[in-house]
């Protein structure tokens, strides 16, 4: 075991890993770098003078599956679980989600009736589209774009309007470069498995994980959970890890920025702003790209693909009106790339989670930019926020019919985790038909005492980030999943 492990990233992967490796029975020594002045990463919470909570980041987390389990199970040893927030799967949030294209909001279908008829925005009824996935071929070739994929499988439509507006809210990245089996690999496999994407997710397969039994992941079966929050935001969950690792043994630091990491003699050293630190094992937690840049010269192969793992800029716009009401009851709208390349979405905030809206009004985010930031909007490190404010403010006056000067605004440019691997350089990142091949038998063959977690990897969602870091940990420690 590690006498020293160094976390490099303070993010939620990284303040998960830490929560995992003081946790053991035998911990190390834990020392956690963070460049910002602050915890947390895209965690990111604030509250107006009226007592309204604007999420800069995620807003909720789906308690699905055992990753969600997990984190639920993480909650409750956190003292959380009273300030849990709840949306069950009936819940207007849950049922009810829209598309705007051609100057109106459109119900995406839902129920046998969004089957079997034609429901704008899509021409015919979608039950064609379930019936050509049942008649086409699998796919032969290694990987192919989540665009080509739907069309394939599904036909033009779906993948021009439905597909290409997920891949803008999941990963604010264009479906026609996004590789498939990297974005959705159970879509992918379930084709491969069955011959047909509907039939693979149908038909069971393989043996069912275990999922862990807590008391909050039996509630939220119980109560048919859609999605959860926190009472005081996202970024309660980053406060409460800090609380829980620091006691414990983690040594964490802000303002210590990593510009250099060496690997000399079965030891990391580390360079800080004032100072080099030791470690024998290093868990990154950064971006893939800024990672790269900080690898030494002779681990060149390791930098160039990391270096090709992309990342998105989102515009985050939060904006609080008093005494209005919106024309449609639900999660949010998303907007196709062939309706405005620049808007990704806007999510309603006050529907799903009300008991954060404080004494004042609806609260909504707009979503800007993405794969299109640079094109739509200019540069993200440069752009004022003015211009991002204005271009909220008329979308929502738009869409929503909401003119009036909102009472709170705020504007944020966050770095998203990945835009998911492309499927140009197929093999060449981590996520494709290879699995990270490359990288990971470079760390092999160099016997690199490097681990690499994050939403750069192995998905963006907070449940994906503290499930790499448990996993992760798992390895570093030896013990078995």
């Amino acid at each position: 075991m590690p006498r020293t492990v160094a976390v490099v990233g303070g993010g939620i992967s990284g303040l998960a890993a830490c929560y995992h490796l003081v946790r053991a029975p035998r911990p190390p020594k834990v020392l956690l770098l963070e460049a910002s002045g602050r915890f947390g990463g895209w965690l990111q919470s604030s509250r107006t003078p009226e007592g309204a909570v604007f999420e800069h980041g995620p807003r909720g987390v789906r308690p699905a599956g055992t990753a969600g389990a997990e984190t639920l199970h993480m909650v409750s040893e956190l003292g959380l679980a009273g300030d849990v927030l709840a949306v069950p799967r009936g819940h207007p949030a849950a049922r009810n989600r829209f598309l705007y294209l051609g100057g109106a909001l459109h119900p995406l279908p839902s129920g046998l009736g969004g089957l079997l008829r034609a429901v704008p925005p899509f021409s015919r009824a979608l039950l064609w589209s379930g019936v050509r996935d049942l008649l086409t071929p699998p796919g032969t070739g290694p990987d192919e774009s989540a665009h080509s994929f739907a069309q394939r499988r599904f036909g033009p439509e779906v993948a021009d309007v439905a597909v290409d507006s997920l891949c803008r809210g999941v990963f604010a990245g264009d479906s026609r470069a996004l590789s498939v089996r990297s974005c959705f690999p159970a879509l992918f496999e379930a084709e491969r498995r069955r011959g047909s994407v509907l039939l693979g997710l149908a038909l069971p397969h393989g043996e069912r994980v275990a999922v862990p039994e807590v008391s909050l992941s039996r509630r939220a079966r119980a109560e048919r959970w859609s999605q959860w929050s926190l009472r005081g935001g996202m970024e309660t969950l980053a406060r409460a890890l800090v609380t829980f690792v620091s006691p414990r043994g983690a040594e964490l630091r802000c303002h210590a920025p990593v510009s250099h990491l060496c690997h000399r003699r079965g030891r990391w050293q580390l360079t800080l702003p004032d100072r080099t630190v030791t470690a024998d094992h290093v868990i990154s937690a950064i971006p893939a790209a800024a990672l790269a840049r900080a690898l030494p010269p002779e681990a060149e192969p390791l930098s160039r693909e990391l270096g090709a793992i992309g990342a998105a800029s989102v515009a985050v716009v939060n904006l609080q009106f008093r005494g209005v009401t919106l024309p449609v009851t639900g999660f949010g709208h998303l907007v196709p790339s062939s309706e405005d390349p620049a808007l990704l979405g806007v999510v309603y905030d006050s529907v799903a989670f009300p008991e954060l809206d404080g004494s004042a009004g609806v609260r909504l985010t707009v979503m800007l930019g993405g794969a299109w930031f640079q094109q739509s909007l200019g540069d993200p490190r440069a752009v004022p926020p003015e211009l991002l404010l204005s271009r909220a403010r008329a979308a929502v006056r738009e869409q929503l019919g909401l003119g009036r000067t909102p009472d709170r605004a705020a504007v944020r440019v966050q770095q998203v985790g990945t835009l998911g691997d492309t499927v140009e350089g197929l093999g060449d990142t981590w996520g494709t038909h290879l699995e990270g091949w490359r990288i990971q038998r470079f760390l092999q063959e160099q016997r690199l005492p490097l681990s690499l977690i994050g939403a750069s990897y192995r998905g963006v969602s907070v449940n994906d980030c503290i499930a790499g870091a448990k996993a992760a940990v798992g390895r570093v420690l030896g013990v078995p999943p």
